[in-house]
């Protein structure tokens, strides 16, 4: 329905609305829903990229640090800048939508898992190893993985007696390359350069992404729900099921459950509006609320069930695959029901909105 007389009028905590008269004479209201994707694109989306983005550069310092002088505290600072830059990455990843997806930035980024073979080839090569080098290389040959390889080893405890000089080369240049993809990605979101956030904020209103705010919330949902199914059937089910620790993300560094937890946190962060210090909590959650509050505590619930169970798995991911199963089992069984309860009651909700 075109709208032809625009005023605004307060609609409780949640929004706007916007009134017209019909052909009848009777007055119809329709939703605003532009505070909720202002808030959830300036300060969940952009405020975790450009955690991200400072987080990238402190690994590349850290790395840098580490090549110029390879000591044991050097590697332990290496190590802990690759943690702290990997949680808004994963915290990212219930909004995989946009730029990183459109520009393969995810697989630069995130490719999974290393091509160990090809690594020590070009290690032994006489390729100079600079980040212009391996921003042309295949995701599995750079980006966070590589990265964790390189400073934790196979067995997760490489010491800095065991690097050879090339080793400290490319993750230099490696960590290098993750920081200016992370800044890219920051940069085409940002009103100051790419801009892709007036995509979002201006939603049926001359979007040429979003032909109505509907659509934009939607893809909200739909994004929240594919990181739920990739942690509960891909990332925890595919080590689990098969017993094979090949298949654990983030194993080097022990880091899987951090993985998982952030990435349930995405979907908190996405659906209450909050990313840390920043956001108003105009979210999907309000719209929830409003709908059907029952439905709004229930997902809150299971959010806050589904990251407590993983982080309840005792010891690392790995070890719980073949000594705790039913720990993991229990983990991969919250994130299901928050999956379901996604796709089965918040994404017909959603869809069920006015155009």
């Amino acid at each position: 329905m075109k709208l032809s007389n625009f005023f605004l009028l307060a609609l409780g905590a949640i929004s706007l609305t916007v009134s017209s008269c019909s052909n009848g004479g009777e007055t119809s209201q329709k939703t605003d829903y532009s505070e909720i994707l202002g808030n959830t694109a300036e300060n969940v989306i952009l405020k975790t990229y450009q955690s991200l983005a400072e987080n990238a550069l402190i690994l590349k310092q850290a790395t840098d640090a580490l090549e110029n002088n390879p000591t044991a505290e050097n590697l332990t600072s290496a190590k802990n800048a690759w943690i702290a830059a990997r949680s808004p990455w994963e915290q990212s990843e219930g909004f995989l939508f946009g730029p990183v997806d459109q520009e393969g930035l995810d697989p630069s980024l995130d490719s999974w898992p290393v091509n160990v073979t090809d690594l020590n080839n070009v290690l032994s090569s006489n390729n100079s190893l600079t980040v212009e080098f391996l921003a042309q290389q295949e995701g599995t040959l750079k980006g966070f993985h590589t990265i964790e390889y390189l400073l934790w080893g196979t067995t997760g405890n490489k010491q800095v007696t065991e690097f050879t000089t090339r080793e400290f080369e490319y993750l230099a240049a490696a960590s290098g390359a993750l920081e200016t993809d992370a800044q890219k990605l920051f940069n085409l979101w940002r009103p100051e350069s790419g801009n892709y956030i007036e995509n979002i904020l201006t939603a049926g209103n001359g979007s040429p992404i979003y032909v109505s705010q509907k659509s934009a919330v939607e893809e909200f949902v739909s994004a929240m729900i594919v990181i739920a199914d990739e942690v509960a059937n891909g990332k925890i089910n595919d080590p689990l099921v098969q017993q094979d620790l090949t298949l654990e993300e983030s194993r080097f560094s022990a880091n899987s459950k951090a993985d998982f937890s952030d990435n349930i946190r995405s979907i908190k962060n996405i659906y209450t509006g909050k990313f840390g210090a920043f956001g108003n909590g105009k979210s999907v959650s309000e719209i929830v609320s409003e709908k059907k509050s029952s439905l709004n505590t229930k997902v809150t619930a299971e959010i806050e069930a589904a990251i407590q169970s993983i982080e309840n798995i005792p010891g690392t991911f790995s070890d719980a695959v073949f000594n705790n199963a039913a720990a993991a089992s229990e983990a991969q069984n919250k994130v299901r029901i928050l999956q379901a309860t996604l796709e089965e009651q918040v994404q017909p909700l959603i869809s069920n909105l006015e155009n």
